[in-house]
């Protein structure tokens, strides 16, 4: 760490045919942020260039596999802030709120977990249905896990790089399988992935408020129904893990001591 109050910031943005978004979004970035961390998932238009030419010291890599998953534990690997934050590249979040998470991070928290629905946050893209999806999935792991979790499938997340190895992510090294299917972590499951594996490992989480705005260009692949039963299932089979391991009382990773990482 810089020092005893400000942590580096590396910023994580995970991107495939974003150009017409991406100078929104770097910018939003404030001062704090040291390290842009861009993981291109083979973008057919001016993606890379436009983040070059907006910020020239960006760290531009490709991503090993395909997934948001991969794509995310690729730019953690390049990270060299103490403390990563994830944010999407379609101008939904707002890197001005960054320092909010910090704020909470340097307060004690491991974990700064974004919410749209507590503490003043709020959504002016998400649906009815997406709404009660969502609420619905969130106290299920509550009573799973004994999170209070108000949001759970929301990508706007900021915690201590020290913490990555707890979320046990799939190695970006490994080959794609045969089959073309995707490594268990490397899809659009590794958001709720992360935070019920956190939350399995007693990580110190905080949310913090932020706003979700509309994408401001191109079409979002979200899909209801195929997401919410993607997210059910990763917290049926995560759950099952959880449990087994349990019973082996099999070790997990333990947090690095705060105090000499700062």
């Amino acid at each position: 760490m810089s020092d005893n109050t400000s942590p580096t910031v590396s910023v994580v943005i995970a991107a495939l045919n974003e150009a017409r978004n991406i100078p929104h979004v770097l910018g939003k970035l404030g001062p704090e942020v040291t390290q842009v961390v861009l993981v291109d998932g083979g973008s057919t238009d001016r993606t890379i260039e436009v983040t070059l030419e907006h910020r020239p010291d960006a760290t531009v890599i490709r991503q090993t596999r395909t997934g948001k998953g991969n794509a995310l534990v690729c730019g953690f690997e390049a990270c060299t802030g103490d403390v990563i934050a994830m944010i999407d590249a379609d101008g939904s979040a707002d890197p001005g709120e960054i320092p909010d998470f910090v704020a909470a991070l340097t307060a004690g928290a491991d974990y700064a977990k974004g919410t749209r629905f507590a503490l003043g946050g709020h959504s002016t893209d998400i649906t009815h249905l997406r709404n009660l999806g969502n609420k619905g999935l969130t106290g299920l792991v509550n009573v799973l896990y004994g999170t209070r979790y108000t949001d759970l499938c929301h990508g706007y997340n900021v915690f201590w790089r020290r913490i990555v190895p707890l979320m046990e992510l799939p190695d970006p090294s490994l080959p794609r399988p045969a089959d073309g299917s995707k490594i268990w972590g490397d899809g659009f499951e590794v958001e709720t992935l992360i935070n019920v594996r956190l939350a399995a490992a007693g990580a110190r989480v905080s949310e913090v408020k932020n706003v979700e705005y509309p994408r401001l260009h191109g079409e979002s692949n979200l899909n209801t129904f195929r997401d919410g039963a993607r997210v059910l299932r990763t917290i049926a089979i995560e759950y099952l893990r959880h449990r087994r391991q349990r019973a082996g009382r099999t070790a997990r990773p333990a947090l690095v001591d705060q105090a000499a990482e700062r």
